[in-house]
């Protein structure tokens, strides 16, 4: 499957981190800030999983190419650049504090059956490799090792499952929302907050 650009909503039903092979390109802020929070995490990964370098130094030349394009004229920066780029850095900030804390909670609850990621890794029958990939956020869970984990470990789906919405999403409903025409139905503050 190639894509045209990296666009990170369109990451999350990737199971192969391998597919940011073929990505051309970043299309925005938001997936700027979600590759070089990839990238950092994947420095980390690369220690104990070799066969992840390729996919680091593809995503070090997606960024560069991104910010070469749009970060290196600093007379052609706006001010709406620095307000997305704000945006898109709180938005993978969240996202980042999120995924740390489900992680934190699993292997917590892994703990008080004595078990440790590897045997989560049996349970939801992942190689050792790939359960260190979503555990740590590289790639996303499925929604059926979300509700195994839900079951079996008795963790809350509101602190396995992100129920925030994402910024272009969040946009997006807004205009259809407005579109409707329906006064009563609307976001609450609360809605508009990512955790």
């Amino acid at each position: 499957m190639i894509m045209n650009g990296f666009n990170f909503k369109n990451m999350k039903d990737l199971t192969d981190i391998r597919e940011i092979e073929n990505i051309q390109h970043l299309n925005n802020e938001y997936d700027l800030q979600k590759a070089l929070l990839l990238h950092r995490k994947l420095r980390l990964m690369t220690e104990n999983n070799p066969d992840l370098i390729p996919i680091r130094k593809r995503l070090f030349n997606l960024i560069h190419d991104y910010e070469s394009i749009h970060w290196s004229d600093s007379e052609k920066i706006t001010d709406t650049q620095f307000e997305e780029s704000e945006i898109a850095e709180i938005l993978v900030e969240s996202e980042r504090k999120f995924i740390q804390k489900r992680k934190e909670t699993i292997i917590n609850r892994l703990k008080m059956f004595d078990m440790n990621q590897q045997d989560l890794g049996i349970l939801l029958e992942h190689r050792k490799s790939y359960m260190s990939e979503i555990i740590n956020g590289v790639l996303k869970f499925s929604l059926k090792d979300l509700i195994i984990v839900h079951r079996v470990l008795g963790i809350e789906l509101s602190k396995l499952i992100p129920t925030y919405l994402h910024n272009e999403t969040r946009k997006r409903v807004e205009e259809s929302i407005n579109r409707l025409n329906k006064p009563k139905l609307k976001f609450k503050k609360e809605d508009l907050m990512m955790v």
